[in-house]
């Protein structure tokens, strides 16, 4: 897409070579962008181009190759702070993904601040990756998990959490977006009421980054996590935003080089931020692609990305909804391009299977939130999520396929 077009998805999708894939004899309709993100030529080109010409490892050497890998890796954190509107460059740690993102805080949070009895709140549409690390918290510290409930649609009940928290509540942690309703979470209002009880705040960003510009000042969040992956940049690469304050309190999460000033038998003394936390070689390559995936958001624009990816959720929404048998699990007024549905009682495994042969691109399962779906009382969805490429056509084609399960469930049980 050239930078003086308007936006027009059939410019954007010829940056992404993957999508002229066929699949069973059908164009490829990508609807998993809620999983991972295809990703353009400019993002893969800036990685080629550094394993082809760049290759070397950072802050280690004084030959040209590294210098030049060392100031691609540092402004890749640049481009990060710039795109977050995070304070200071050090408050960018690189890591694996929002995985290891919330895991290195809750690990910091067992080794120095949980106490038996301290609480952790989460809510109940979270992501496992937001319940389970804080699980193991409680279990070596004796803190407790509290939920935060929601309602029939799948929105966040502010009361309750207002009930929640208390002098006990040592920490929030909370999804900006669902990854399986695609609620949008009120955290503006939830981190000032975290901060008015004296509590920190986590946010979950990994559903968010893509869709929305993100000020992690403006939000006054303590901690926000995020993947490169969904925000079409490479795999094995993330960010955990931290205040500079809370990064210094919380003890290193790995040894070994980089993370260290001098060390010898008898004591360590830990560098500076961000590289107290960046333990060995990190992910060189891929932190470049995330910085050239950055470049890539910002080119196309996010009041354009938001305006496309919101009048494709309006006509999915619209149409899915005249489907015989059809049922939105989660209907919030707030909500990203995500949509989870059952069709009556075949089995959405059926249903991905068979949306598969004609070429088109389905979750289905438990999307790693069994919580959330026990709370709808569902076994199981099929999730369907729309990122900046795809059409209102692979939309008609989806509700088409579905139509086409209908018929042939019918006549397969009479």
């Amino acid at each position: 897409m050239t930078k003086n077009s308007l936006f027009n998805p059939a410019l954007i999708r010829d940056d992404f070579p993957i999508l002229k894939l066929a699949v069973h004899g059908y164009p490829l309709a990508y609807l998993d962008n809620a999983a991972t993100t295809q990703k353009p030529e400019q993002v893969v080109e800036a990685m080629q181009k550094y394993y082809f010409e760049q290759n070397a490892n950072v802050h280690r050497g004084t030959y040209a190759l590294t210098e030049i890998a060392t100031v691609l890796f540092e402004n890749a954190r640049k481009k990060v702070q710039q795109f977050i509107h995070a304070q200071y460059p050090h408050e960018c740690i690189f890591v694996r993904g929002t995985t290891e993102a919330i895991n290195l805080v809750a690990n910091g949070f067992s080794r120095s601040i949980l106490k038996p009895q301290d609480e952790i709140l989460v809510s109940q549409i979270e992501h496992h990756a937001n319940i389970v690390p804080w699980q193991l918290v409680c279990k070596y510290t004796g803190a407790i998990l509290r939920v935060i409930p929601c309602n029939d649609q799948g929105e966040l009940l502010i009361d309750a959490y207002a009930a929640l928290l208390g002098p006990k509540t040592k920490l929030v942690a909370l999804t900006h977006i669902s990854n399986v309703l695609g609620t949008i979470n009120p955290i503006e209002k939830m981190i000032d009421m975290a901060h008015q009880n004296g509590t920190p705040i986590l946010i979950d960003g990994a559903q968010a980054v893509a869709h929305q510009k993100i000020d992690v000042l403006a939000l006054d969040c303590d901690f926000y996590a995020f993947s490169a992956h969904k925000m079409y940049g490479p795999t094995g690469v993330g960010v955990l935003y931290g205040k500079s304050e809370w990064l210094e309190r919380l003890p290193p999460y790995q040894g070994g080089g980089e993370m260290i000033q001098s060390v010898s038998f008898d004591n360590t003394t830990y560098n500076m931020l961000p590289y107290k936390f960046e333990a060995g070689t990190m992910a060189i390559c891929e932190a470049i692609g995330l910085g050239a995936a950055i470049d890539y958001l910002h080119h196309i624009g996010f009041d354009t990305i938001q305006q496309h990816e919101n009048a494709l959720l309006h006509y999915a929404l619209t149409a899915l909804e005249n489907i015989p048998h059809f049922r939105f699990i989660g209907q919030a007024k707030a909500r990203a391009p995500v949509i989870s549905f059952v069709l009556g009682d075949v089995h959405p495994h059926d249903i991905g299977t068979i949306l598969d042969q004609r070429g088109i691109a389905v979750r289905t399962g438990k999307h790693c939130a069994e919580p959330t779906l026990d709370r709808f009382g569902v076994n199981a969805t099929v999730r369907a999520s729309f990122a900046m490429y795809n059409t209102i056509q692979e939309i008609e084609r989806l509700i088409k396929a579905l139509l086409e399960v209908n018929m042939l469930f019918k006549r397969h049980y009479g």
